[in-house]
């Protein structure tokens, strides 16, 4: 592999630098010869898609501030002109081994399965006349082939993310070359096609060479000449602007249209495409030179994910959800949480005991009032019918739900119409800040009065992302979580903007843009002090992304001080380990890792705290975010047992060092094997 190309600026390694970096841990994923080999092309699949969406949201971004004046481009981000080149030579690197680990690892390997891709090769004498019908049958009716060079023509937009040929033709009466553009219909027809075994062996044929196979009959009279694959990308970044006047759904609905025809973000080709081509197509579409990469024949190898299994087993081995019996003895979901908080990991633990809460609320006469926030709703989500039928049921039943989630407001704004026609009160969004947090809460009738239920959880309630994102739930009946959460829905349902913040005050949980910053200055702060009074102190945060500069400048205190500070963190991570007091790591693996976790102090004295927030600005500053503190002893020492589980990790662990490069713990240097594995033992082996 390749030497990782490193860049830092003053006391904070860049945001983009060092997502590349975790996208690049990712494709190490699908080079280790002891991930099963399917799995390895799913990571080869997301590593794709995972790069789609760099170029779509962030690299715009990057591209716009190196195009300001430098005293403006000094106070947004310094030496970001010098980040640009980083970064296109960072992107090139990491597609030619992406390139290689496909062509020389992957591929032989799938053959060793007696699987033959064709890549870029002739189609064998025995498949021409199977894959001739199946192109004049099947795929012919999605064709659509535009001249460029022709009237009217130069005005033609390619979708983003879509796949075309480039083709160069000529007739004996030209005297110059023409042009045309032809879509590869992969997102209407299957990308893959499979024709019949040969002596045992199974053939795997891309759409793409199946159009370019027979490409004359799309154009009859032409005589041909390169043939050539291109992709773009477009500027996915969705704006809403400061007119309040207008209905928040509407302005989401706008912007939708627009979105896949946004400007260029990047063009690749493939790699051989004469200079002249690729100047006359940037010339038409508008793009830039930064703009351009190189890639190679097939684009858009997201479709990995969907390639054909034969039935063969070359999978991760299953591991069923754990089940919690102490959810479902007797049958009163209420009853068991009533009894102590419980804490569940998913998808370690079974996602049945958040869909029961719901659905028995739904039911369950006692029931008054459900509140809930919704972040990123599942297509066919089974919470978002169990709310509809509680609203029937004649349930008070109230709903944030965030239409700007991006890449998931088209999906949360139909559940939302469905939900509101059901008698939902639905609110839609403060205009300007994100609500980003995981509660519900709901209210019941008992023989005292009301009592109220909490579900808060680090990740979003979506039954269908749960089968792959590592998170935390706690179900909670703790009157002073409860109250608080009723606080904040009331805030949310006033609907106010940041221009007309009202100032709440929370004693137990940590809600941003109120005291969550404070509360964790605090606890910092308190390990500083024991460490100067020799007594200690410790810090562990595993995140997402860690890269607000504040919160980097109390770690980064806390460390010099003497506190011992253990950062795992998934993908973006500014902060840089100056001294042996801080050291940062970066855990991939089957599941995502997704969960938030904060601990401060050591042992039973230890302050144990998840949520929704990353140390983002965005998150801290601009989001509407809850972190909650663990009460409980039991689901307190799971959690610290948890993180433990995870550091210790030499087998999909890497370590970050000072020059922020990743590199293995070998198991040489002790530790334990992979982390989720011994998770999930360690979960079976509480029940």
């Amino acid at each position: 592999m390749r030497q990782e190309h490193r860049y830092k600026e003053g006391t904070y390694y860049n945001r983009d630098l060092s997502w590349l970096q975790f996208n690049y841990r990712v494709l190490l994923e699908a080079a280790d010869e002891t991930v099963p080999l399917y799995e390895r092309l799913k990571f080869l699949s997301i590593f794709s898609s995972n790069m789609d969406e760099f170029f779509r949201v962030r690299y715009p971004v990057v591209t716009a501030i190196s195009e300001m004046g430098p005293k403006v481009r000094r106070k947004i981000e310094p030496g970001s002109k010098k980040v640009l080149e980083q970064i296109q030579e960072e992107v090139e690197g990491q597609l030619r081994d992406y390139g290689e680990i496909l062509t020389q690892q992957l591929l032989p390997a799938l053959k060793a399965e007696n699987i033959h891709v064709y890549y870029n090769e002739k189609i064998r004498s025995e498949h021409v006349n199977e894959v001739r019908e199946y192109f004049l049958s099947r795929v012919l009716s999605f064709i659509q082939p535009i001249f460029l060079e022709e009237e009217g023509e130069r005005d033609f937009i390619p979708e983003n993310g879509k796949l075309y040929f480039i083709v160069s033709l000529r007739t004996d009466k030209d005297t110059y070359l023409k042009y045309a553009i032809v879509n590869i219909p992969s997102d209407k027809i299957d990308r893959f096609y499979c024709p019949k075994p040969i002596d045992g062996v199974n053939y795997v044929l891309f759409l793409d060479d199946i159009k370019g196979e027979y490409i004359n009959y799309i154009f009859p009279g032409f005589e041909v000449g390169g043939v050539y694959t291109i992709k773009l990308n477009r500027d996915a970044d969705l704006e809403i602007d400061d007119d309040y006047s207008m209905d928040v759904i509407r302005k989401i609905e706008r912007q939708l249209k627009k979105r896949e025809n946004g400007p260029p973000s990047r063009f690749l080709y493939e790699e051989g495409m004469p200079k002249n081509i690729q100047l006359f197509l940037t010339s038409i579409f508008g793009i830039s030179h930064d703009e351009v990469f190189s890639g190679g024949r097939y684009h858009n190898l997201k479709d990995l994910a969907k390639f054909p299994s034969f039935g063969k087993q070359l999978y991760y081995d299953d591991w069923p959800g754990i089940s919690l019996p102490l959810f479902y003895n007797g049958g009163d979901i209420f009853k068991a949480v009533r009894g102590k908080d419980i804490l569940i990991h998913l998808p370690y633990h079974s996602y049945d005991p958040i869909l029961a809460f719901f659905n028995q609320a739904a039911i369950d006469p006692e029931v008054e009032e459900i509140y809930i926030t919704l972040y990123r709703i599942a297509s066919e989500s089974l919470i978002a019918n169990a709310l509809i039928s509680a609203a029937r049921n004649g349930k008070k039943v109230t709903v944030f739900i965030e239409l700007k989630a991006r890449f998931d407001e088209e999906n949360n704004l139909a559940w939302s119409k469905k939900m509101n026609e059901a008698g939902i009160q639905i609110i839609y969004g403060i205009p300007d800040i994100k609500v980003h947090a995981k509660t519900a809460l709901v209210t019941r009738k008992n023989d005292s009065g009301k009592h109220a239920y909490a579900v808060l959880s680090t990740g979003n309630f979506n039954e269908l992302t749960a089968r792959y994102y590592a998170d935390h739930v706690l179900f909670t009946s703790n009157r002073h979580i409860t109250t608080e959460l009723f606080i904040l829905f009331h805030f949310l349902q006033k609907k106010l903007s940041s221009r007309q913040d009202e100032q709440l005050t929370f004693e137990t949980l940590y809600v941003s843009r109120f005291n969550l910053i404070e509360r964790f200055e605090e606890h910092i702060n308190k390990e500083i002090k024991k460490a100067k009074r020799g007594n200690g102190g410790r810090i562990r945060i595993k995140v997402n992304n860690l890269e607000e500069p504040y919160m980097i400048d109390l770690l980064r205190k806390a460390a010099k001080a003497g506190v011992k500070v253990d950062v795992m963190a998934r993908s973006i991570c500014c902060l840089i380990p100056e001294n042996e007091n801080a050291t940062v790591k970066r855990l991939v693996d089957r599941y995502l890792e997704h969960s938030r976790l904060f601990i401060f102090g050591e042992n039973d004295d230890a302050i144990v705290v998840i949520g929704s927030a990353d140390l983002m600005t965005r998150n801290l500053r601009h989001r509407v975010e809850v972190c909650f503190p663990i009460l409980d002893i039991s689901c307190k020492t799971e959690l610290l047992n948890y993180f433990d589980l995870q550091w210790q990790d030499h087998e999909k662990v890497v370590i970050i060092n000072g020059d922020m490069e990743q590199h293995r713990i070998s198991a040489g240097q002790g530790g334990l094997p992979a982390a989720q594995h011994s998770i999930y033992q360690y979960l079976r082996g509480r029940i």
